[in-house]
């Protein structure tokens, strides 16, 4: 059973590294690798910020209808800061993922 474990990993890691190792040239595989690597990193940092911004726009829309519900007269201004909150946050997101993707 472990030769058999063995085999199944050896055979996994030429699939997986075989591509890499047969479009480098001059030694240049581990460049490769990291290269790719940290572009997968990239998008997945793109992904977690756009994932918070939206998370904290909800939460921000959340808090300005809670806030109208109990204080209908301060709606103008309660809506206003929530515009203005939000935009804050995706500003902050947009600037994270071209971040991300120039990295």
């Amino acid at each position: 059973m472990k030769l058999m474990k063995k085999i199944a990993l050896a055979t996994a890691g030429m699939a997986l590294f075989a591509p890499a190792m047969a479009l480098a040239q001059d030694g240049a595989t581990a460049t490769v690798a990291v290269e790719n690597i940290g572009k997968g990193l990239a998008v997945i940092g793109a992904g977690l910020a756009v994932l918070g911004g939206g998370l904290g726009i909800g939460m921000v829309g959340k808090g300005a209808l809670e806030s109208i519900a109990r204080q209908p007269e301060a709606s103008g201004t309660i809506g206003t800061n929530m515009i203005l909150a939000a935009a804050l946050i995706e500003g902050a997101t947009l600037f994270a993922i071209v971040v991300a993707f120039l990295a």
